[in-house]
């Protein structure tokens, strides 16, 4: 792809995500207005049950078709990259359906045994639909990163986010915001909506661009699989210890004091108004770190360690810089933020302390897109996972003796420890040896970047 190139996606995946943001923001100023924090603490409690089915139903997909299409490409086989889309979306068909399966028909379990709330199994029964769409749209997606397609890959985006909204504005329609029950239901409704139009734009946009499948690669298969089954059971992992851990959340602050509603609305002010603010900005660096993947993936294929650690570089470099400047900014102005967005010094005085996270978060969502990309996926989750245990144990004994205060803490903590565990990973393979005892992002040295095993 080149520097050149990867900028260019990265400005276009960068406007399209502005937009998304800007749009996203809005729509939850909005929707918090209209079902309240104890509406967006309970949605937030679906949203982690969503996420652990949807990661099952991906299980790997959207990362392997990334990488298996940017290998053969970057071989010189549009055929063989035609191939291993197909293969994918054979993987995505039968791990989608079994989400859908599990989902919907363990939906009353789920509901009232895991989150203890009855309220929710409408919600989760009408996104269980969806499971087989998220799986195969994530191969789509996958194609159109690796091959350069990010024009179309943003237009679809952006058209989702705006179905999802006008949908949500539609169905909640004059839904007394008392009754949670059914407004959790409504946004269920739009997002399902939303997941099937993109799933439908998606597949039209790859049948008019798809190369012919022309050519046989031996071993497709095979290759597809050992990317996929290590992620997807790694993510599994990752991913059943967040979601035990989200649940968990109002649950053990109610142990610390807070009322039931009380710790739904502290849980739902930081999870569901002061997080999405200030990751607002980072869809730069989220466009960086995907684009990447495919960009480092052809470089270490093509044994070009030098163009390898150049991009590496410079992606570091001012990810860093960035990252002080919103954090700064956030800090300074945070009680203007809170008024003006949510009209609320509460999320105003937490913005001003997580503002500390900023740059170790911005970090992290680049170091991470890097080690995915150099063929580290393993190592990286394995990070997460251990974050993912650590803040568990911060949830089952801390949180129910400091309460909000202990779950802050755990916030920093985890988001920390990943980071460092993920740069310093990085630095050791991009070759920061006796040479490059500088800064994380100035790599010099060694050129013993791994190269995929064929």
């Amino acid at each position: 792809m080149g520097l050149k190139r990867l900028f260019k996606n990265t400005m276009v995946m960068t406007a399209a995500g502005l937009i998304m943001r800007f749009v996203g923001l809005s729509y939850q100023v909005w929707l918090a207005g209209r079902v309240g924090a104890g509406g967006i603490g309970l949605f937030q409690l679906i949203g982690t049950v969503n996420m652990l089915c949807a990661t099952f139903a991906i299980s790997g997909v959207r990362f392997s078709s990334t990488r298996l299409v940017s290998e053969e490409l970057g071989l010189g086989r549009q055929g063989g990259a035609a191939r291993a889309v197909e293969i994918s979306l054979c993987y995505a068909s039968v791990f989608g359906a079994a989400a859908f399966a599990l989902m919907f028909f363990g939906a009353e379990r789920i509901g009232f045994l895991w989150i203890g709330d009855g309220r929710t199994v409408l919600s989760l029964r009408t996104l269980s639909i969806s499971m087989p769409m998220l799986a195969l749209s994530s191969v789509f997606s996958g194609y159109f990163i690796a091959s350069g397609r990010i024009l179309q890959l943003s237009l679809i985006q952006i058209l989702e986010q705006l179905i999802n909204i006008a949908c949500a504005y539609i169905f909640l329609g004059d839904i007394p915001s008392s009754d949670i029950e059914l407004c959790c239901a409504a946004i269920a409704k739009s997002n399902l909506v939303a997941d099937g139009c993109s799933f439908l734009m998606s597949g039209l946009v790859y049948i008019i661009i798809r190369p012919k499948a022309s050519e046989y690669v031996v071993g497709l298969g095979k290759r597809l699989l050992k990317i996929a089954l290590p992620l997807a059971f790694s993510a599994y992992a990752r991913v059943g210890l967040v979601s035990l851990e989200n649940l968990l959340i109002p649950k053990k602050l109610k142990l610390s004091g807070l009322s039931a509603d009380a710790a739904l609305s502290g849980y739902g002010v930081i999870t569901g108004m002061v997080f999405p603010l200030i990751s607002f900005p980072s869809c730069l660096l989220s466009a960086a770190a995907e684009l990447s993947i495919s960009e480092l993936t052809a470089a270490q294929v093509q044994g070009n360690m030098a163009r390898v650690r150049a991009t590496v570089k410079t992606l570091l470099k001012y990810t860093f810089l960035f990252a002080l400047g919103v954090g700064a900014f956030i800090f300074f102005f945070s009680e203007q933020l809170g008024l003006a967005v949510y009209k609320s010094l509460e999320a105003g005085r937490y913005m001003k302390l997580f503002a500390f996270l900023v740059p170790i978060m911005y970090m992290d969502i680049v170091t991470d897109g890097c080690l995915k990309g150099l063929g580290q996926m393993m190592n990286s989750m394995a990070y997460n996972i251990s974050e993912a245990a650590i803040g568990l144990m911060f949830v089952i004994f801390l949180v129910p003796v400091r309460g909000l205060g202990g779950y802050i803490f755990l916030l920093f903590f985890c988001e920390l420890f990943n980071f460092t565990m993920s740069i310093r990973r990085l630095w050791k393979i991009c070759g920061a040896g006796a040479e490059g005892k500088t800064l994380p992002f100035i790599f010099k040295g060694r050129n013993d970047i791994l190269l995929p095993r064929r």
